[in-house]
């Protein structure tokens, strides 16, 4: 995050909270923990869905970040899911879709991941936002 330009400093795992000073907000679909991203059935992730799309009209930030192309199809229901600004809303927030920076991910190195985080950081700029939420 500190990398790809959403805060001035790197910031801890146990200082995430901190996030939301720099307008970004973190969160979950499902409220359960895992240590992978394939131990969530699609199916539990369209199950929650519904609870996670009234959590982001709520607060209405101007972006949501989703981690991951599985988690967006669960939850748009989309087979074919592009890296980036998707053509639909959540509410009134913009779809991102990026990587997971999983250690677990070999398919993005560091710089890939920071550049593909650094394009909605340059959104976020351009277009002046009070809060971001990734999940």
């Amino acid at each position: 995050m500190h990398l790809a330009g959403f805060t001035p400093r790197q910031i801890a795992p146990q200082d995430s909270g901190i996030m939301l000073r720099h307008g970004c907000g973190l969160t979950t679909v499902v409220e359960r923990p895992t240590a992978r991203e394939d131990q969530i059935a699609p199916a539990e992730c369209q199950a929650a869905a519904a609870a996670f799309e009234r959590k982001v009209v709520e607060h209405a930030p101007a972006f949501v970040a989703v981690l991951g192309k599985p988690a967006w199809s669960a939850l748009s229901g989309q087979r074919h899911v592009a890296w980036g600004r998707q053509p639909t809303l959540m509410g009134t927030s913009a779809i991102w879709v990026l990587p997971n920076p999983s250690g677990r991910n070999r398919a993005f190195d560091l710089s890939r991941l920071v550049e593909a985080y650094a394009e909605l950081a340059t959104t976020a700029l351009v277009d002046p936002v009070e809060k971001c939420a990734c999940v």
